[in-house]
């Protein structure tokens, strides 16, 4: 059959994403990917370099996605599908441009774990990502804050005379446009994916990429790449060179042989061909491959410990089998950011599809062996030199202009050709895409002056060129409130702190007084920030009743006043403000109080009040975090530090009550999402 791109319709249980947090995302966010790196762990030169490149200072300008829950429904989801007569391939145009599934029609065989549910969780940088298929991920380390948001779309010639689809977008954290080209020529096995990032501007720019695939796991899944080293990162934070597959004392090529989750970034020879693959017990599996400027490859696995396997049965529905994630990256490893100079682009060929290969040698205890059966089978599938050729032969078509629209993402890619009259052939960002979030920024573009907003929450802009407009700007609560994000971002701290005084003079409200709390959080000042929470939680609770009593925009007041009090609660316990934490609480609606997180909030109050029981009586009745960070250990720490206080009966803890509490009251598996040993 002709080579085909199509519309379609895929309906899934999904939970709904709901509305991003209003509040600017002004922390750097968790902090898994801080590294300690030993003395003696022997890192290359640009290695090193590139560790320490241009780190987020936080996620600004996006902000953080958690309106989302847990009660899925069924859900028509606008897919496109790519076709030829050997695979079929669903791409998810409004959810990042994931490829959802892809299936190898003369064996019958699903080549990617395919989730059956759509469950946002707390992974990517910005909150809500979810599991499954092959994801695009650009921006900084970390899952793109793309992971649910609508890409560009559209069909564009193919290389070889037929079709491809296009996705393209505008990421926000780096300020640079990127495009993903997929078309399957005639009678191939192998999806070709040409990916191209460019960087229209004068200065460097940073660039991260890594291309995520989950693939099924089972007991004999084995993970191969070729490399006989990899860098050891788990959550405890440290990087080191291992052995490949052997490392303390198991195979950790076989997903399921480790307990904890872990990443392993294979240490591939210059000169070697880029792959990875997964194949199960019998030989059979997905193969990725690529140029060579790709040139990571990962295994993430979960691990075999209740933690992994509780997270696996978090982001889907029960009894559904586990994944893995095979990844190849533009670095070594997921830590480092790579220099793009000015008016330079980064572009590759990657190129997915099914692998056969002999079970006996794979599975063999001979390591060499195994992956020298995977590269003569790869080469004998799709040698190196036709995976050479077509990137060369798509390269000219990169610039090739979209014939037909099938799906349509942001207006900022459009809002940046306006400011800068950027020429992107290839990927239109056109006027049409401009929105709401748009709008007050093209005013100021083209009057000079930042209309203000009532309430303020609007979309933001940190980069350079918008905050040089802002400071020519007329002073105003709009003005001063975005200046002042534009300049934490850019690490100007004092001077954020004055616009943001100066956006509170203008009487904008509760949202410069949550940045000033932050701020005096962040200067290590717990009490002076305890302050600005406790009056920014208590002006966006004046301002959410006069929204109840008939003033507009009473969800995003709402909204507002929730987001404070999660976030305020926390700093007044630092601060040692027990019962001003209790009011707080106390006086949401019932309605918040019930969910997950605020009954997590409630259990630490009753703790600091010194009444560790009516603590666990919370725990006991049971509660769900829908965006629980990944990482994150406040429900063990919780459980533990009540416990405790349960043993203690009013006296001191000491370390034979900490011992006692662990294995007295060891935390229940609903609790369970410790990434690393205790």
């Amino acid at each position: 059959m002709a080579t085909s791109v199509r519309r379609t319709t895929l309906t899934l249980p999904a939970a709904p994403l709901g509305p991003d947090n209003p509040l600017p995302a002004l922390r750097g966010g968790h902090d898994l990917h801080r590294i300690d790196v030993p003395e003696d762990a022997g890192l290359p030169d640009d290695m090193a370099r590139q560790l320490g490149y241009q780190p987020l200072r936080s996620i600004l300008p996006t902000r953080m996605r958690d309106g989302y829950g847990r009660d899925r429904r069924s859900t028509d989801l606008d897919a496109l599908v790519l076709e030829n007569d050997r695979l079929r391939a669903t791409v998810l145009p409004g959810l990042g441009g994931r490829v959802h599934s892809l299936h190898h029609k003369p064996t019958g065989r699903e080549l990617l774990y395919r989730n059956p549910v759509l469950q946002p969780a707390a992974f990517a940088l910005n909150g809500a990502w979810f599991s499954g298929g092959i994801e695009w991920n650009i921006g900084a380390t970390g899952h793109t804050t793309l992971s649910c948001a609508p890409l560009h779309a559209a069909r564009v010639p193919a290389p070889d005379g037929g079709e491809m689809l296009r996705l393209w977008e505008w990421e926000r954290l780096r300020d640079l446009p990127f495009q993903v080209d997929l078309w399957l020529p005639d009678g191939s096995d192998f999806l070709y994916v040409g990916v191209r990032i460019r960087n229209p501007h004068h200065h460097t720019a940073p660039v991260y990429w890594w291309s995520n695939i989950a693939v099924p796991e089972a007991e004999g899944s084995r993970v191969l790449a070729p490399a006989e080293e990899a860098w050891h990162f788990g959550y405890e934070r440290t990087l080191r060179r291992v052995p490949v597959p052997e490392y303390d004392g198991a195979d950790r090529t076989y997903p399921l042989r480790s307990e904890f989750p872990a990443d392993y970034f294979y240490d591939l020879p210059d000169g070697a061909r880029r792959w990875i693959t997964s194949l199960d017990a019998e030989g059979h599996g997905l193969v990725q491959t690529s140029t060579d400027t790709l040139r990571g490859r990962k295994l993430f696995l979960w691990g075999a410990g209740r933690a992994g396997r509780r997270w696996q049965r978090w982001l889907t529905e029960p009894g559904t089998g586990g994944y893995a994630e095979i990844q190849a990256g533009l670095a070594r490893t997921q830590l480092e950011h790579l220099p793009l100079d000015g008016g330079a682009e980064f572009s590759w060929l990657e190129a997915y599809g099914p692998l056969a290969a002999d079970p006996a040698t794979v599975h063999g205890t001979d390591w060499a062996a195994a992956r020298g059966e995977v590269a003569d089978r790869l080469e004998a599938a799709l040698p190196r030199a036709d995976v050479d050729a077509a990137y060369a032969a798509w390269l000219p078509y990169a610039d090739r202009e979209p014939k037909e629209s099938l799906a349509t993402g942001s207006g900022w890619g459009a809002l940046e050709v306006a400011r800068a009259g950027l020429d992107l052939p290839g990927t239109p960002f056109d006027a049409a895409t401009l929105g709401p979030e748009q709008e007050p920024w093209l005013t100021l573009l083209r009057t000079g002056t930042l209309p203000a907003e009532d309430p303020l929450p609007g979309a933001a802009l940190t980069a350079p060129a918008w905050r040089d407009l802002l400071e020519c700007a007329p002073s105003g609560p709009a003005t001063d409130y975005h200046l002042g994000l534009a300049q934490w971002q850019a690490g100007d701290r004092a001077q954020a702190v004055r616009s943001w005084e100066r956006a509170l003079a203008h009487g904008a409200g509760a949202l410069p007084l949550y940045c000033l709390a932050v701020a005096e959080s962040a200067a290590g000042e717990p009490d002076r920030a305890a302050d600005r929470y406790a009056e920014a939680a208590a002006a966006a609770a004046a301002a959410a009743r006069a929204a109840a009593a008939g003033g507009p925009h009473a969800r995003v007041r709402h909204a507002v006043r929730t987001a404070l009090a999660r976030e305020a609660v926390p700093a007044l316990l630092a601060a040692g403000r027990t019962e001003a934490a209790d009011a707080l609480l106390a006086g949401l609606p019932r309605a918040e109080l019930d969910r997950g997180c605020f009954r997590l909030l409630t259990a630490r109050v009753r703790l600091a009040q010194g009444r560790p029981a009516a603590a666990r009586e919370i725990f006991d009745a049971g509660f769900e975090i829908a965006d629980l960070r990944e990482g994150d250990e406040t429900l063990g720490d919780t459980w533990y530090a009540i416990a405790e206080r349960l043993l203690a009966d009013g006296g001191p803890v000491t370390d034979t009550i900490r011992t006692r509490a662990r294995t007295e009251h060891p935390l229940p598996e609903r609790y369970e999402y410790r990434m690393r040993p205790a």
